[in-house]
């Protein structure tokens, strides 16, 4: 019930700010921060850059929200827009190596982005096996059991077809259950 009073009062304060309201902006904003910003942490396993991927999508929000035209899929859109952003840091990334082994001869291991995302999600098996799925498959998981969003809202935010976002489910379900049956038993 809470967790629909929540969405409720998130829809009335994209519905103000799509408006004008400031202060309604500013209140969604507050709530959603730390949602954004651990959605860009879990596609790109680094702090500073899921910060900075999030204050830019905030820009294309605060741009956008005019033209949304239904504030109960806030959610499912700003969502949708961090994960563009965080794939245009990953294709950036991609291409500075790439420059970057262009000019020097760069062994492969000199990126340990994974590494600290393993040690940061060292806490608990679950966390491990979850932090050890592909970022596709992790973000999946995360929209649909810690944001709660509907198999559609995932689609939408991750700019794939529902049936693409079931199988990454069902993928990732597989890999966490092998890998925690592997912790039991190991």
């Amino acid at each position: 019930m809470a967790r629909r009073t929540a969405r409720l009062f998130d829809e009335y304060l994209a519905a103000a700010a799509r408006v004008g309201d400031r202060g309604a902006f500013g209140q969604l904003a507050e709530r959603w921060q730390p949602k954004l910003l651990a959605h860009a942490w879990r596609l790109l396993g680094e702090a500073d850059a899921a910060r900075d991927v999030v204050q830019s999508a905030w820009i294309d929000i605060a741009r956008g929200l005019g033209r949304l035209e239904d504030a109960s899929l806030f959610a499912a859109w700003a969502y949708r827009i961090v994960s563009r952003r965080a794939a245009d840091a990953i294709r950036e990334r991609v291409r500075a190596r790439r420059l970057g082994a262009a000019f020097a001869a760069e062994s492969p291991g000199t990126d340990d982005t994974s590494g600290r995302m393993e040690t940061a999600a060292d806490v608990e098996p679950l966390a491990r096996a979850i932090a050890g799925l592909p970022p596709d498959q992790r973000a999946a998981v995360a929209l649909f059991y810690m944001e709660e969003l509907s198999v559609a809202e995932i689609a939408v935010a991750m700019s794939v077809p529902a049936g693409t976002v079931k199988t990454r489910l069902m993928h990732a379900r597989a890999k966490l259950r092998a890998a925690l049956k592997g912790e039991g038993h190991g």
